[in-house]
């Protein structure tokens, strides 16, 4: 993007979207920034020039009240990243249902609502549209079916965005990240070491160790999501739509069922009954 779009990105106050706004703002583009939060908004807003705009949008009247801000504030709207989400774990067995609904509404109803609002605006400007999934919308692991069965359904929301309104002009893509350092994700990582009894290694040993069996041996860093998605909103991307883009060091290249035969990586076998050795 070149020419001084206007983009609103959700969970804009910190890791991937923190760092799309960042991204887009070099490039010269016009960005307003929404969360939850306030202060990491404002501070992002005094650093780099973007609009802050606290909103839940898992309401409906706060999504709307977004779309307007951005239209108030620069007259249009290009483009839309649905980055905001939450993370909660679980079996089918044992999750609970508020914590079912929380991230629900937070990571499908949201993006629903502000898509609903922002449609009429992106058809008008033929904008983009890019949707931050993650490769559990692909792939699954334990006690993950909150989480996983949210960013399924966000992908294949961001897909019906593109198949019914390719032809009026408006591109809507997904990307899905694996680990990436971010707040929630060190939120996680810091109970993983504690569980793990990673003897004082913490956040960045848990990194080390959950990441160590990727193809590329690391978590990612936000900034290499937000190329991907800065690439997806611009004109150079004018022929990519309903694309779901791993963003992942390899993991979802990766077939777990040969990592016995790879000497340079040592699976960790938990101690549960019947559990192959």
């Amino acid at each position: 993007m070149t020419d001084g779009r206007v983009v609103v990105v959700t969970g804009g106050g910190s890791g991937i979207g923190e760092a799309t706004a960042r991204l887009l703002r070099e490039a010269g583009h016009h960005v307003v920034v929404s969360g939850r939060r306030s202060e990491p908004l404002r501070r992002l807003e005094q650093e780099i020039g973007v609009l802050a705009h606290p909103s839940d949008v898992r309401d409906p009247e706060a999504a709307d009240g977004l779309v307007q801000a951005a239209l108030a504030a620069y007259g249009r709207l290009d483009g839309l990243v649905l980055n905001a989400g939450i993370g909660r774990g679980g079996t089918v067995g044992d999750l609970s249902l508020e914590d079912w609904d929380e991230v629900m509404r937070t990571n499908v109803t949201g993006p629903l609502l502000l898509l609903r609002a922002a449609i009429p605006h992106l058809l008008e400007a033929r904008g983009a549209v890019v949707a931050v999934a993650s490769v559990s919308a692909l792939r699954n692991g334990t006690s993950n079916a909150p989480y996983a069965t949210s960013k399924a359904a966000l992908l294949q929301l961001c897909r019906s965005v593109a198949v019914d309104y390719g032809r009026q002009g408006v591109r809507a893509n997904i990307v899905c990240p694996s680990w990436v350092r971010s707040e929630m994700a060190d939120r996680r990582m810091a109970r993983f070491a504690a569980e793990a009894d990673l003897r004082g290694e913490g956040v960045d040993g848990a990194y080390e160790e959950v990441t160590g069996l990727l193809p590329l041996g690391r978590p990612g860093e936000p900034r290499e999501i937000a190329e991907t998605i800065g690439w997806l909103l611009s004109p150079a991307a004018s022929y990519v739509n309903g694309a779901v883009l791993t963003v992942d060091g390899g993991a979802t290249a990766l077939d777990p069922g040969t990592l016995a035969f790879d000497f340079r990586v040592a699976p960790r076998h938990d101690e549960v009954p019947g559990t192959p050795r």
